[in-house]
């Protein structure tokens, strides 16, 4: 891959330089404005030319952004960006998202990029809601030396988002957007359609649809096969509706049978903005409104979102204003849904079920979707306020005073139930009906109700104080320092109540619960964290080809506060140790300093080198130094008031992660920039690797958290961008990225040679950090293996797996390809964007399922009756490896291949390990706007419209036979890689677009 990468990066600059030389025959006035002039809002709102900044960063800029009027303003960064990798690891009404730069640095930490919004630390919920047509700009700073002014916080890298400001005409200006998507699930799991509905028997005989050697309402495969005497046949399916009436399907197999489960979703956002200014003030009023109707019925989301942005220059002083009011509503199913509806057998169409009680489904061993749709719900509301002012007072031309700071308070309602139901209309067993008025012992067990209610709230403030000072030393030399001072305070609090069996059906109120649940099993909490740093920021230029950057930052985190006891229990004092962070870099234009070099091939030409000591304390939680005490549930406790000790320990001598980064980048511009070139090399080192490690539990401590260890996150990115024509009326621009990082364990302290993440009995694997190994690794349990690697099996013919975890595979690609590409003609523009994964991999819990279900082709690639032989396998027989030819658990028969698959197949981890491999267009735009003479008419100063798609194509590797998008995960941290059963499939839209200004 690595020759054709090279290959593809030849033909491209090849080709380019003749279409370009082509061109510049004929004509070439077309100029726009150097990129490279543009100033760029960095860290902690300093501006600079992108000439003038010493690491690695792009710029995205709101045309972008919104292309494909992607609601989630990260998720439309997704392709676009070297070195960040995006995963949508949920696909729910309210989508979430992982946001890495530059791969992993942390076991237990926090890797997501911090998130920047005008100037002061933001979250990523708050940017994943903010609209995205308000978003000026987004500067991605990749590299550590352009993030260390941020301390702990940027040792992630940073996204600076920059929202749009009104203009400087004193006339009104109004814009409305409007857009409407179409949404829809894709890539759902293949399955096989050799046998249809049930479950074996004894002797299996399937002549007899009443007979007594099958049981036929059964939520899997394991029935009849299709190509019986059933086939065809109009047969009685699961069981009665509460008015006895029987539900019937043609015993054949039913094409995309779970997928017309899912209804067309509906997003219709809709945007009105309006500003004015003048030569010194501006103001900007914006108000949207997004409204999801999600691909499940019932689910869905609201979200309004309100900003006012201000600014005036008084004389010598300065003030800019923003208040953001987002109100978000979503409500959801239970998260099982979707694990229960892929049990559907292909020849059920579960839609006959729609207004049907839960025993009135198509089997009683599996929930019917639709009662789980209407009787277990979450309903949350989500508040948040925030103020942001910026200040400036300029003492004379070469000193100011700024002051950044913003408050943001929070505040969430969660209530969830779950209403109660008792299995009483089933079968006995035996094929045939019983009198549905007496209740048997066989299904599951009854549904008890439950209401459960929390409340929380936030509050976070930041601010920065800073004095800047700008001289020329000299006709040639420029001086910049900004020093200041920061502080940060978040404080959040949540109370929860709730239990089970509520009196009133119905009445979802506390009042109503005759079980409530122990106060000490509900979040019932509140904490604070505070920080404070000193930091400095040193610019020199010298004319304008050479910049050199130094940043320097003593930060104190609380969460690092100590208040040790002495031997005989008294206080020490407290104490609060702070830590030094710094960097360095330089970058150098030769095309500037040496104008012979510049010329009708090379324009320009930039080098740049860094390095920074950045720390990371966000692995010690809060108050994790503190012993704290914990209610103990159980004998000998129930009914006590009492405590105990915490069973986890943090050493008290435990210091950040640190972390230090070099960094070398390399920028060319080509024939007046038609071909463009940056490249960037980096090594990150992480020493005092901080994660909790388990301890005998006869010492009473369970898990003991320090610095134990040291990773080495080491990566390589390159962009090439070329524009093959450029004319007056038409642009052709493509740009080409290939990302490619590992970070490897080093070292563990004390012997220590693996830290799991997390762990599964069922299948047999893990998320784990392997010493020597690239983190973080999947682990499991593994087939045995001949010298030939043919499967090993026993005397009766099933597989024989190792008794350890071994390692299996990665989660993070080797490398990422991007790809995005845009056609100008007059007013119309075509735009599209895809990216390649590969080298991953991830654990497919719905394969394990589809398999013991007897949904999945490798359940049906053969004949069930005659048993299953497991292929190319072997067995060891007096000291040799001889084919084997005995069917799995000895047994030659249907019965047989069903206890393999839902018994020892299960078992093996490495057989749901799945090739994360995949190549996704992530969007396709096209876009027209009315020329302007045939307004100018009109009061209508611009009009554009436009379709658009998301996430329309994917491929994924063979082996996936779309258990799950490569891309979910069970969570946002650090264990990504295992896809649950509960994660909705992949969602892709269509939809079309209007934006008016006037």
């Amino acid at each position: 891959m690595k020759k054709l990468t090279t290959s593809v990066l030849a033909i491209v600059l090849t080709s380019s330089f003749m279409v370009v030389n082509a061109q510049k025959t004929q004509s070439d006035t077309i100029r726009t404005q150097d990129i490279r002039e543009v100033v760029v809002t960095g860290a902690l709102g300093l501006k600079k030319r992108q000439d003038a900044i010493t690491s690695a960063n792009q710029v995205v800029n709101n045309a972008e952004i919104t292309q494909a009027n992607n609601p989630n303003a990260i998720q439309s960064l997704t392709g676009k960006v070297s070195g960040l990798q995006i995963n949508t690891t949920n696909n729910s009404v309210n989508s979430t998202t992982r946001v890495v730069l530059r791969g992993p640095r942390s076991i237990s930490g926090n890797n997501q990029a911090l998130v920047v919004i005008d100037g002061v630390i933001s979250t990523l919920g708050i940017l994943q809601n903010l609209p995205p047509e308000i978003i000026d700009n987004m500067n991605i700073i990749k590299g550590m030396q352009g993030a260390a002014l941020y301390g702990e916080k940027g040792s992630n890298g940073v996204i600076v988002v920059t929202t749009k400001r009104g203009s400087k005409s004193e006339r009104l200006q109004f814009s409305l957007t409007n857009s409407v998507d179409f949404s829809s699930v894709f890539k759902l799991p293949i399955y096989q359609k050799q046998y249809g509905q049930g479950y074996p028997g004894d002797t299996f005989d399937t002549t007899d649809y009443n007979g007594t050697n099958w049981t036929p309402y059964e939520n899997s495969n394991w029935g009849p096969a299709y190509s019986s005497a059933l086939g065809g046949q109009s047969l009685i399916v699961g069981m009665p509706d509460a008015n006895n009436v029987w539900k019937t399907e043609t015993f054949s197999p039913k094409n995309n049978h779970i997928g017309k489960f899912f209804k067309t979703g509906v997003l219709i956002q809709n945007g009105v903005s309006v500003n004015a200014g003048g030569p010194d003030s501006y103001a900007f009023l914006s108000f949207n409104r997004a409204q999801n109707d999600f691909v499940v019925d019932r689910d869905n989301l609201k979200r309004n979102n309100f900003i006012f942005k201000a600014g005036k220059q008084l004389g010598k002083f300065r003030i800019d204003g923003n208040i953001n009011y987002l109100d978000l509503k979503t409500s959801t199913t239970s998260s099982d849904l979707y694990g229960q509806l892929i049990q559907t057998p292909t020849n059920v169409d579960v839609r006959q079920f729609r207004n049907a009680l839960p025993d009135a489904s198509y089997t009683i061993y599996a929930t019917n979707p639709y009662w789980t749709i209407e009787n277990d719900r979450s309903d949350v509301k989500d508040r948040t306020f925030s103020g942001l002012i910026n200040l400036e007072y300029k003492l004379n031309d070469h000193i100011s005073f700024t002051y950044a700071g913003t408050a943001v308070m929070g505040s969430t309602i969660s209530e969830s139930h779950l209403n109660d139901f008792a299995y009483d209309r089933i079968y006995d067993g035996t094929g045939t009906p019983i009198d549905h008025t007496t209740p048997t012992d066989y299904g599951p067990e009854p549904v008890v109700s439950e209401y459960h209610k929390s409340v929380a709230s936030s509050f976070r403030y930041y601010g920065d104080l800073m004095a800047n000072f700008n001289y020329d030393l000299t006709n040639d030399l420029n001086l910049k320092v900004n020093v200041g001072h920061n502080i940060q305070d978040t404080s959040s609090s949540v109370t929860s109540v709730g239990g089970k069996n509520l009196q009133v059906p119905g009445w979802y109120n506390i009042n109503n619960v005759l079980q409530p649940d122990k106060f000490y099993n509900l979040d019932n909490s509140k904490s604070q964290q505070r920080s404070y740093a000193w930091f400095a920021n040193l610019d020199l230029g010298y004319k304008d080809f050479l910049y050199f950057n130094s940043t320097f930052r003593f930060e104190k985190n609380s969460v690092l506060s100590q208040n040790p006891v002495g031997p005989n229990k008294e206080k020490l004092g407290f104490s609060n140790k702070g830590y030094p962070y710094y960097s360095f870099g330089a970058s150098f234009i030769p095309t500037k300093a040496f104008e012979s070099l510049k010329g009708k091939v090379l324009n320009y030409a930039k080098v740049s080198l860094s390095y920074s000591k950045v720390g990371n304390a966000g692995t010690v939680p809060v108050y994790g130094l503190d012993r704290i005490g914990n209610f103990p549930v159980g004998f000998p406790f129930n009914n006590l008031s009492s405590y105990l000790p915490a069973t986890t320990l943090y050493n008290q001598g435990i210091q950040p992660e640190f972390l230090k980064s070099k960094e070398a980048t390399l920028s060319l511009g080509l024939f007046n920039d038609r071909i463009t070139f940056d490249g960037s090399v980096y090594r990150n080192d992480t020493d005092n690797l901080i994660t909790t490690i388990t301890t005998s539990l006869a010492s009473g401590i369970i898990a003991f958290q320090d610095n134990i260890g040291n990773s080495r996150n080491q990566g390589l990115e390159l962009d090439l961008g070329f524009t093959p024509f450029k004319t007056k009326d038409f642009e052709w621009k493509v740009r080409g990225s290939y990302t490619t990082y590992e970070t490897k364990i080093l070292g563990l302290a004390d012997g220590a040679d693996e830290v799991a993440l997390s762990s599964y009995g069922t299948p047999g694997v893990g998320i784990f950090a392997v010493k020597g190994e690239n983190f973080p690794v999947i682990k499991g349990t593994k087939y045995q293996r001949d010298p030939n690697g043919n499967i090993i099996v026993n005397a009766n013919g099933t597989p024989l797996a190792t008794s350890t975890f071994e390692v299996l595979g990665k989660v993070n690609p080797d490398y990422i390809l991007g790809f995005s590409t845009s056609f100008k003609f007059k007013g119309i523009t075509l735009s599209a964007v895809a990216d390649y994964r590969t080298g991953n991999s991830f654990v497919a819990f719905n394969k394990s399922l589809l398999g013991s279900m007897g949904s999945s082709e490798k359940t049906a690639d053969f004949d069930r009756s005659k048993g299953y032989v497991v292929p190319n396998s072997v067995q060891l027989v007096n000291g040799q490896y001889v084919p084997n030819t005995t069917p799995v658990g000895n047994d030659a028969s249907y019965t047989g291949v069903n206890a393999y698959f839902t018994g020892p197949y299960r078992s093996v981890g490495e057989e749901f390990v799945v090739d994360g491999t995949a190549l996704k267009v992530r969007e396709i735009a096209l876009s027209y706007d009315l020329p302007k003479s045939i307004l100018s008419n009109t009061f209508v100063n611009s009009l554009s419209i436009g379709v658009y798609a998301r996430n329309p194509f994917f491929i994924y590797a063979k082996d996936n036979r779309n258990y799950s998008d490569p891309e979910t995960a069970s969570t946002n941290g650090n264990a990504a890689g295992i896809a649950t059963n509960g994660q909705y499939p992949s969602i892709r839209n269509f939809g079309f677009n209007l934006n008016v200004t006037f």
